[in-house]
């Protein structure tokens, strides 16, 4: 039996049906839109953090979950990176109005961008946390590929929970159809991007590649010598708040 403590999610029906989990608190704008990474939901130490924050604050903020992601419905395997950029642009559109700062970790991070370029006249900044831009290109080897080619998908462990980390050909043709590191990115709000150097999983160089590519004259990129992918500890997510809070306070 839940917590007496424990609300669950509001949830909105895409077109065909899938319900997509979301919180929203309404409050001073803009709208802090958390975005999670692969395989992770609303319900993570950052994202609770940050909406912790901004209920203090008076703050309005959106969390969700993509299909098949937390408490939403559908199968994670369908999930392509342009679906999941348009669950989340079908959650903006239909909860908040008027502008939002998008605030992404990892794969989330990606999707930031990519709503950002959907949506230039609402998203007034951007927090991209250990963002991995176009992890499909320089994430994969050639031997990741070819079994992506001949077995349609690759399942492996992950560090980050009891489920194998499995990734789908459709999956990684959806984010080679929506690379954004070989041009200039036509993104003009503020942009602050976080990165450890221990990251294990998204090389912290990534981080350099993307604010040099953005266009955008008022990017930061803030290096954590010892931080990891993650960046969940208190100091990390300290620093988090600060970053979102100082780029609040500058629009």
């Amino acid at each position: 039996m839940n917590s007496p403590a424990f609300v669950p999610p509001s949830f909105l029906p895409r077109s065909d049906g899938v319900k997509l989990a979301y919180r929203h608190k309404r409050g001073e704008g803009p709208t802090i839109v958390f975005l999670p990474g692969y395989m992770s939901d609303m319900e993570g130490g950052k994202a609770l953090a940050l909406d912790a924050w901004a209920r203090e604050q008076g703050r309005a903020m959106l969390r969700l979950d993509y299909a098949g992601n937390g408490a939403s419905e559908g199968r994670f395997e369908d999930g392509t990176l342009a679906n999941w950029r348009d669950d989340a642009l079908l959650l903006i559109d239909s909860l908040t109005e008027g502008p939002v700062v998008l605030v992404g970790s990892s794969m989330g991070g990606w999707l930031a961008l990519l709503i950002a370029l959907a949506r230039p006249e609402r998203v007034a900044g951007l927090v991209g946390i250990a963002a991995a831009p176009d992890f499909t290109q320089w994430g994969f080897t050639d031997a990741d590929k070819a079994l992506l080619a001949t077995e349609g998908r690759i399942v492996e462990p992950t560090a980050y929970g009891d489920d194998p980390y499995v990734t789908t050909l459709a999956f990684w043709q959806s984010g080679q159809a929506n690379r954004l590191l070989e041009g200039e990115i036509p993104i003009d709000c503020p942009v602050r991007l976080l990165h450890g150097q221990e990251d294990a999983d998204v090389p912290w160089q990534i981080a350099l590649r993307l604010a040099e590519r953005l266009r955008s004259s008022d990017v930061q990129t803030l290096l954590i010598k010892d931080g990891d992918h993650r960046l969940s500890r208190d100091p990390d997510i300290a620093l988090l708040i600060r970053t979102v809070a100082s780029l609040l306070d500058s629009l």
